[in-house]
């Protein structure tokens, strides 16, 4: 297997032997990681049940866990599963990589298809599973959303979509979630909804995929499946808690297969993600952060704000040298578009996570402004 450089190790290779200038604090937007403190109940829950790490956690998860899962889809999405249609997981990073390989074994010639540009574990599990890859092409034309080519996809076996986006911020409505269950359906494929960023919205919430499942009347959910994360909504990502929803025969013989994984979650961090995860109160704290730091964007850059996420998808011409000028003249790294595309998509785009406080966030888009309006 080759797999393709992460986009951060590229990130590196560009900005190697630059000198940025001392008179400005290091500042970093390219990793989608808050820098926030994670709330105390959560860490008082890991605590106080450390006397745990002596037990081996079950590859299932505790049901405590299921359930804080199960209800948090219930207030947040009016979504009501049962305990056979939820793993929790070990964040959604295993899951991404370990899922396709899993489902697509059997397949005489695998196929995949998902968004482009993407979350770069999509294509390692398209390497390691030796599949023939579709690009879903996110370009500035369709509005960052994902076409329906009935045609490409007419004997596809695995879609992984992710709305709310990384890295372009852009949302599909519920109409255009719907037709792609009826299509999952239709070719019988298996649908995928990467949704770690959902709870980041600035309005209102944002719909499932299986809120569209519901609605065209596929209620056991067959052939779908969602993923989220406690990582941006509690800012908790050393928890690593996460979970994969849907369809119950599905995630059945899946079951099996994570048992031979190891990628079991230790006790202590399943009750704090219990904890979590039965929480709205903090979510929502870091979501009106985030709002802030958005519009603040959008004052300072002057861009359309997005309906979700912490992310700005900017334009930037000739984005590869700007990024090195940037850092050189203003201590500020950005992550380029390209770095997470494929076939030249995300180019002449960067990539800005603003996951600070708003003071350091404001410093940092003023760096850039200034940087922009000097080229």
């Amino acid at each position: 297997m080759e797999f393709k450089k992460y986009p951060f190790e590229k990130l590196s290779e560009l900005l190697d032997g630059i000198k940025p200038n001392n008179n400005y604090s290091p500042i970093s937007l390219t990793i989608g990681e808050p820098q926030f403190s994670t709330p105390n109940f959560i860490k008082d829950a890991v605590c106080s049940s450390i006397d745990l790490l002596n037990k081996y956690p079950k590859s299932a998860g505790e049901v405590e866990l299921k359930e804080a899962q199960i209800g948090y889809l219930s207030r947040n999405f009016n979504i009501d599963l049962n305990l056979e249609q939820i793993i929790p997981t070990f964040g959604t990073r295993e899951v991404l990589f370990n899922f396709p390989q899993f489902y697509l074994s059997e397949k005489k010639s695998p196929k995949i298809a998902y968004v482009n540009p993407f979350y770069q574990i999509y294509e390692g599990a398209a390497i390691a599973s030796r599949a023939e890859v579709i690009y879903l092409e996110l370009s500035k034309e369709n509005s960052f959303l994902p076409i329906i080519d009935k045609e490409k996809l007419r004997d596809v076996d695995l879609v992984i979509l992710n709305t709310p986006s990384n890295p372009t911020a852009s949302v599909m409505d519920i109409d255009e979630l719907k037709k792609w269950v009826e299509l999952a359906l239709e070719f019988d494929f298996v649908l995928i909804n990467d949704e770690c960023y959902i709870d980041l919205y600035l309005k209102e919430p944002i719909p499932s995929l299986l809120n569209a499942s519901v609605e065209v009347g596929n209620s056991d959910f067959k052939n779908i499946l969602i993923l989220n994360s406690i990582s941006k909504r509690s800012s908790a990502p050393g928890l690593r808690s996460g979970f994969i929803a849907g369809d119950s025969a599905i995630l059945k013989d899946y079951m099996r297969y994570r048992t031979y994984v190891g990628a079991a979650i230790p006790l202590p961090l399943q009750m704090g993600a219990t904890a979590a995860w039965s929480d709205d109160e903090a979510p929502s704290k870091f979501r009106a952060i985030y709002k802030e730091n958005l519009e603040l964007a959008s004052e300072i850059l002057n861009v359309d704000m997005p309906e979700a996420t912490f992310y700005i998808w900017l334009e930037v011409k000739d984005a590869l040298n700007a990024a090195k000028e940037l850092y050189k003249k203003y201590n500020v790294k950005v992550l380029p578009g390209e770095f997470l595309g494929r076939d030249g998509a995300g180019a002449n785009y960067w990539r800005l996570a603003l996951v600070y406080d708003t003071t350091t966030t404001k410093e940092a888009l003023v760096r850039v402004k200034k940087f922009l309006e000097g080229r």
